[in-house]
């Protein structure tokens, strides 16, 4: 299936600028630092959780732990999306109870990758509070899921693709609204 951008919803400075706000909004509100962790969902909310550390810790001088969770195996579209899924590494900065872990991604849609995610999490322990920041929202909720963190909300049609793209993974920084082209 070949995709046409459509449209650029976010450059490398509109991205930089959602993150530190994000950062901000985090620290405001949990008072600081203590007992928070950040933990990026696989794939594009691993870097997105490094620059949210970086900019907590550029604002508070104090370094954010952060971890990195799989969620391939609590997917409840597993069958539909390979026959061999392939498992990655997750990898948590320390025990979860009692702590205040902010969950980070790309774009929430759906809700059900949120939702995997919160599973495997608490497989791992009873964090304190589970928040949500994202980078984009775009609507069309499957299950009462919600962000606590936006960075931007982007109204859009199911057959559009909101695509992230990082330098990290996709050596570039950008978001950009892609739809299936007529063949």
């Amino acid at each position: 299936m070949k995709l046409v951008e459509k449209a650029q919803i976010m450059d490398e400075a509109g991205i930089g600028r959602v993150l530190t706000r994000i950062a901000h909004e985090i620290l405001e509100r949990n008072k600081g630092v203590k007992d928070l962790m950040l933990v990026g969902i696989r794939t594009r909310g691993v870097p997105l959780s490094l620059r949210l550390a970086q900019r907590i810790a550029d604002i508070e001088r104090v370094k954010v732990p952060v971890g990195v969770l799989d969620i391939t195996l609590y997917r409840d579209d597993l069958s539909t999306i390979a026959e061999h899924p392939v498992v990655h590494e997750t990898r948590l900065p320390g025990d979860v109870n009692g702590k205040i872990v902010v969950l980070v991604d790309d774009v929430l849609f759906t809700g059900r990758t949120t939702r995997a995610a919160m599973d495997a999490l608490v497989d791992y322990g009873r964090p304190r509070q589970i928040q949500l920041a994202v980078l984009i929202d775009r609507g069309h909720r499957e299950l009462p899921i919600r962000a606590d963190y936006v960075g931007k909300n982007v109204p859009t049609a199911r057959r559009e693709i909101v695509s992230v793209r990082l330098i990290e993974t996709d050596n570039e920084d950008r978001v950009v609204i892609e739809e299936a082209a007529d063949s």
